[in-house]
C-alpha cells in the first residue's frame, strides 16, 4: 500500500448541561495528526488545559515532523510531544492560581504511509471501524477500567451498575510533572475508519450504536461528526461532546 492520504471531520459541542466547553480538538490534514483532549478541573481552568496540550503537540509535530516513513521514529515523536505537552500544562497550572488542578485527558494519532501510530492518558479514546466491526483500541485510563481489568467485575457495565464512580481518572496530562503516556502503533487497511472521541460520546452512546451510525453513513464523511454529536445529545448531552473522523483512502 502506499502513501494514505486519510480523509478528516470533525466537530465539538458543549452538550447540554455545561456552561462552557472544555474539550479541544486539532486536526492537522498536511501533517497527518489530530489530537482529541478533555479538559479537566473544571473552574480551575479545564479548558485552558486541553488548547494548550493541542497547541503544543500540533507545534511539536509542525515544526519537527517525523521521517516520513521511520514508524519507530514516529512513536518517540508521539512520546515527547506529549511530555512536552505534560510540562507547559503543569508549569501553567504552577505559576497561576486559578489553573491549580487543571489537566486533560488525550487522544492522538500520527499516520505514515501505510501506518497509524498514537498515544492516549486518560479516558478518551480511539475506535477503529473495518469490515463493519468497531475496535476501541486504546484502554481507558480509570478506576472503572482498573477494577474490571482486576477481574472484581466481569464488565464495565456491572460495575457501573454496583455503584463504581466511571468518571475517576487514574492517570491525566498536566495534573504533576511527569506523564505516562500509552502508545501503540497498527497497519492500515484501505477503508479503515478511526474514531476520536471523549467520553461525552462515550458517556452517552453504546458501542453498538456507535458502530451502527459509522456503518450507515461512512461514505459520508462530512456527515458523520453532526450525526455523532447529535446521538450524545439524545442521550442526555451531560458532558462535551467531541469527535474527529479519520478515514484511510
Amino acid at each position: 500500500m502506499g502513501q494514505q492520504r486519510p480523509a478528516y471531520a470533525w466537530q465539538t459541542d458543549k452538550g447540554l448541561v455545561r456552561t462552557h466547553n472544555e474539550d479541544a480538538v486539532a486536526v492537522y490534514s498536511d501533517a497527518g495528526l489530530v489530537i482529541v483532549a478533555d479538559g479537566i478541573g473544571g473552574a480551575n481552568a479545564g479548558d485552558v488545559a486541553s488548547r494548550l496540550a493541542t497547541e503544543v503537540i500540533g507545534a511539536c509535530f509542525r515544526e519537527r515532523p517525523p521521517p516520513p516513513r521511520d514508524r519507530k521514529e514516529a512513536l518517540r515523536r508521539v512520546k515527547a510531544a506529549v511530555e512536552e505537552a505534560n510540562r507547559v500544562v503543569w508549569e501553567a497550572s504552577q505559576r497561576t492560581s486559578r489553573y491549580v488542578g487543571m489537566g486533560t485527558t488525550l487522544v492522538l494519532g500520527f499516520v505514515g504511509p501505510d501506518w497509524l501510530v498514537f498515544g492516549h492518558v486518560g479516558d478518551s479514546r480511539i475506535y477503529r471501524l473495518r469490515d463493519g466491526d468497531l475496535t476501541q483500541v486504546t484502554r481507558d485510563h480509570s478506576l472503572i477500567q482498573e477494577v474490571v481489568d482486576g477481574g472484581l467485575f466481569p464488565t464495565l457495565e456491572d460495575a457501573r451498575r454496583s455503584g463504581i464512580n466511571e468518571h475517576v481518572l487514574t492517570r491525566a496530562l498536566g495534573t504533576g510533572d511527569s506523564v505516562v503516556v500509552d502508545m501503540r502503533e497498527m497497519d492500515l487497511v484501505p477503508g479503515d475508519l478511526f474514531l476520536f472521541c471523549t467520553d461525552g460520546l462515550t458517556g452517552m452512546v453504546s458501542d453498538e450504536d456507535l458502530r451502527r451510525t459509522l456503518l450507515i453513513a461512512d461514505q459520508d464523511l462530512d456527515r458523520l461528526p453532526a450525526m455523532l454529536v447529535n446521538l450524545a445529545l439524545e442521550g442526555g448531552g451531560l458532558d462535551n461532546i467531541t469527535v474527529a473522523l479519520m478515514r484511510v483512502c
